[in-house]
Formats: structure tokens, sequence, C-alpha cells
């Protein structure tokens, strides 16, 4: 079977994430939220320096979890911002359902600010999550205030391979989608109540990237290969940052960059690493992650 530099990428960076994860000083607790008439996910909620602090929703990547995307900028994030971030559909503790549907993902995140009593937020996703904070903005654009989109595209099927590879994915996957289903949740029941938080071993990096089965893949990257903003994206009109990984072998720089050329006046910031940069070249990643944040922010003043 042909493998797409997105899956195979995807995969190999998976592994390093395992054995390479950077230490902090403490993991803040998260807690499962029910999300009425869709399911059950696990929340991390970590307030910001004063009530009033604008809200941060942040979108996790493929066969990863909201800690093991995002943990090493989450204190960073809270001492200006609202922070919140959940496991999505087929991932970790996130909702089980028929069907893996970025759709579904993107009102998955509209209830989670629902239920956590948030109006607007900043929405902020990487890879996979940047499709899913596309959507959001476009299916639901009052309620997002600006998009922060890492190491992300517009669409993953720009090469030949992918063209093939992808439709291919979809019709194998189709009648074994049940069974599929089955075996994540087999996983998800065998998880405990709340992961190990202890972020200065390896076992928290290693329990985080296998709370998602393995036969969750092959489902969410037959939808990641359906997926295409390009229609429609240059409507988006919040304020936008583009994080790009200007060494990614996975989602390729010049798609990062050409997405953000589709979307008026969005701001680039680049990051010198691969698609794992947010994990091994932490510091920049982090930097560059809250100054495009700050510049979403800015904007969005300017504009008020």
């Amino acid at each position: 079977m042909v493998v797409t530099d997105l899956a195979g990428g995807v995969a190999r960076a998976g592994m390093r994430k395992v054995v390479r994860m950077p230490s902090v000083p403490a993991v803040p607790e998260g807690r499962l939220l029910e999300l009425p008439g869709r399911g059950t996910t696990y929340v991390v909620d970590v307030p910001g320096p004063r009530e009033d602090a604008p809200t941060v929703l942040l979108l996790h990547a493929l066969g990863c979890t909201a800690y093991l995307t995002w943990y090493p900028v989450l204190e960073e994030l809270s001492k200006t911002y609202r922070v919140v971030a959940f496991d999505q559909r087929w991932h970790g503790r996130g909702i089980r359902s028929r069907r893996f549907r970025l759709d579904d993902c993107a009102d998955d995140a509209i209830a989670v600010l629902d239920e956590l009593g948030i109006s607007k937020a900043v929405v902020a996703g990487y890879s996979m999550g940047g499709l899913v904070a596309q959507l959001v903005a476009h299916r639901h654009p009052t309620r997002v205030t600006g998009l922060a989109l890492c190491a992300t595209a517009r669409n993953f099927r720009g090469k030949r391979r992918e063209k093939f590879f992808f439709p291919i994915m979809t019709l194998a996957m189709h009648p074994l989608s049940g069974y599929a289903l089955s075996r994540v949740e087999k996983v998800a029941q065998h998880l405990p109540a709340a992961p190990n938080l202890d972020a200065s071993t390896h076992a928290f990096g290693r329990a985080e990237f296998r709370s998602t089965s393995a036969w969750s893949m092959p489902e969410v990257l037959g939808e990641l290969g359906r997926f295409n903003s390009a229609p429609w994206v240059g409507e988006i009109s919040c304020p936008t940052a583009v994080v790009v990984t200007d060494n990614d072998h996975a989602i390729p720089a010049s798609r990062q960059r050409k997405m953000a050329a589709a979307i008026p006046g969005a701001e680039v910031f680049e990051v010198h690493g691969g698609h794992m940069s947010l994990v091994l070249h932490t510091n920049e990643w982090r930097e560059a992650l809250v100054a495009a944040l700050a510049s979403v922010a800015k904007r969005r003043v300017r504009a008020a």
C-alpha cells in the first residue's frame, strides 16, 4: 500500500515523541466532561491570570491527545490566556462515534466552550487540529475571535500518490469501521480515569501515545484525505496567524504557506524544524506560538 508523507511522517514523529518528550515542572489536571447529546471527553481547563482573560482553545494533532500535543506550552500560555484543550474523537479519552468526521470535531469544540460557559475564543490547531480549527471558524464564525494554524494546510492531497492513497483508504475502511470502532472502544475502556501527569518521566509520553488505538488511524486518515478548505478558506475573516514548520516532511512548508496566502491578512511565523518542532525544538516553537497569538490579539483589538 502507498504510504503518504503525512502518514509516514506522523508515525515517525510519534515514535520520537515517546522517547524525546521535553520535561516541564508540572502538568495541570484535567477532567472528564459530558457534552450533551455528543458524548464524554477529557478536558484541560487552565485559568488565566485574571477572570476576564481571553480564552485560547487548543486542538491537537493526529494520533495524539490534548496533553501530548500541548503540554509543553500550557504554563506559558496561561500567563496571558485561559487555556482549554480536549481529546478529540477517536483519540485518547475523547468521544467514540460510529464514524470519525471532522465536522463533528468542529462542533465538539463549540460544545466544549458551551459547557464551560465560554462565549468566544481564539482557536489554535496543530496539524489535524489545524483542519478542525479552520472548520470551527467556517461553521461557527461568531464564536471565533482569531485563529492560530500550526503545521497544517488546506488539504493533504496535493501529490499523485496522495490522490490515490486517501480514496483507497476510505474504501478499505468503510466496511471495517464498525470493527475499528470496537477496537478503539476497547482501548478506551481500559484507560485509567485520569492520565499520569508526571511529565518528568518517559512513562507520561508513552501512556498518552498509547491511549489512542492504532485502529483509529486508518479511519481518521481517510477523513483527513477528504478534507479540502480551498473553496472557502478565503472567506475566513477573523485575525489569523500561521505558524510554518519550514523543514516539515509530513506537511510541506509550501502547503502551509499557500494556506496562509489564501487567508486574508494572515501573518506567518516561521519555526526552523520539522513536523515535531513543538517537541524537538520546544523553546523556538513556544516563542513562535506566543508571538502568533499576540499578533492575533493585537489585530483583534485594532478591529474592535
